[in-house]
């Protein structure tokens, strides 16, 4: 993959995440196979964990600088916004483990 390549695919995988972090605590019945899409690219992409990690702390950072505009206390509500990480490592771990042949 092009260097040009993987940095559209990872731009594409903010761009969903983002959307599951907006989501994530409606009541989308879309969310789990939005995360499954992520999931299933990041896998197949051999995307590291690491580097998910960063994407998610640059769109809390983001979210963070939009509410001290709006002058909202942004650390209670982005908080909760670890689970959407662990939940989407949860299930990057579940598809490595199912990957592996017995």
């Amino acid at each position: 993959m092009t260097t040009a390549d993987q940095q559209a695919l990872l731009q594409e995988i903010k761009s969903e995440y983002r959307l599951i972090l907006i989501t994530y605590f409606t009541t989308d019945k879309t969310r789990q196979q939005k995360i499954d899409k992520v999931i299933k690219t990041v896998f197949h992409a051999n995307i590291p964990v690491p580097q998910i990690i960063e994407i998610h702390m640059e769109l809390i950072d983001e979210f963070s600088k939009q509410l001290k505009l709006e002058r909202r206390d942004e650390e209670a509500l982005l908080l909760d916004y670890r689970l959407t990480l662990i939940d989407l490592l949860a299930h990057l771990c579940e598809l490595y483990r199912c990957s592996i042949p017995r």
